[in-house]
């Protein structure tokens, strides 16, 4: 496979050729490396496993709390999950691969604040499934470039979702229904991902499609920041005045007729 022309993230990159493990901290998101490739991903704008799995119904939620307390400090709880029963090795794959690709894409977000990396953290989830850096390099810019085929305005991915009126005869599918039965224009489609336990990416796809059909609004762009213009050159010092060099024949008279009135 062919890497990305520019990479989202050329520390990923490098990390993937020495193939290092650890934890590459950004902004957005944490991404965990075992042997140059990607294990886990998590961000706070996507819902964890946990999430996709308690909040979708299939985990109950003290399962999934019984296999983070026998199997986090062993860093095998994706493993417990099926040597228990309580997922198939299929079903945990592809809940778990999305939820990486999902949280990779808001980790590997642009940013200007500092990238780091930690040798030899790992994660208490456990490996399932390693993935190359550059599938999810790859797979990155292709949802960036499918949010803005579908709609080029990212004001709707952090705004509230605020619905708006159906024009007459349109429909929308029951998984938009339920996204826009849920909005309730304060929630975010980071928060409506949470509460509906999907994906936010998909959340976010959702939304800017139904934006797209104008069934939902679209915030105004920000105003950009005025243009402060060139700087003027600075000023020329101001040469000092010339001064004559004083009469010193006439100070010394002033000084002696100072001295002779003492």
């Amino acid at each position: 496979m062919t890497a990305v022309a520019t990479p989202v993230s050329p520390m990923l990159v490098r990390l993937a050729a020495e193939r290092a493990t650890g934890a590459l901290l950004r902004d957005h998101g944490t991404l965990y490396l075992v042997d140059g490739r990607v294990v886990h991903a998590e961000s706070p704008a996507a819902p964890g496993v946990d999430v996709l799995l308690t909040t979708g119904g299939r985990l109950p939620r003290e399962g999934w709390d019984e296999a983070v307390d026998r199997a986090g400090a062993h860093r095998a709880v994706g493993r417990f999950l099926v040597d228990s029963g309580r997922l198939h090795d299929g079903e945990l794959e592809i809940c778990h691969l999305g939820a990486v690709f999902d949280a990779a894409f808001f980790a590997l977000s642009p940013t200007s604040g500092p990238t780091r990396f930690r040798y030899g953290v790992g994660h208490w989830f456990g490996t399932v499934r390693p993935v190359s850096a550059e599938a999810v390099e790859r797979e990155t810019v292709r949802r960036r470039e499918l949010l803005d085929a579908v709609w080029p305005y990212a004001t709707v991915d952090s705004a509230p979702v605020v619905p708006r009126p159906a024009a007459p005869g349109q429909t929308v599918g029951a998984r938009q229904r339920a996204l826009l039965a849920a909005a309730d224009g304060e929630r975010t489609p980071a928060d409506l991902a949470r509460l509906l336990g999907r994906p936010a990416f998909h959340t976010l796809l959702d939304v800017r499609r139904l934006a797209a059909a104008g069934l939902v609004e679209t915030p105004p762009e920000p105003d950009p920041q005025p243009d402060p213009g060139p700087v003027p050159p600075p000023q020329p010092l101001l040469a000092a005045p010339q001064v004559a060099d004083p009469d010193i024949a006439l100070l010394r008279r002033l000084r002696d007729a100072l001295e002779a009135h003492l």
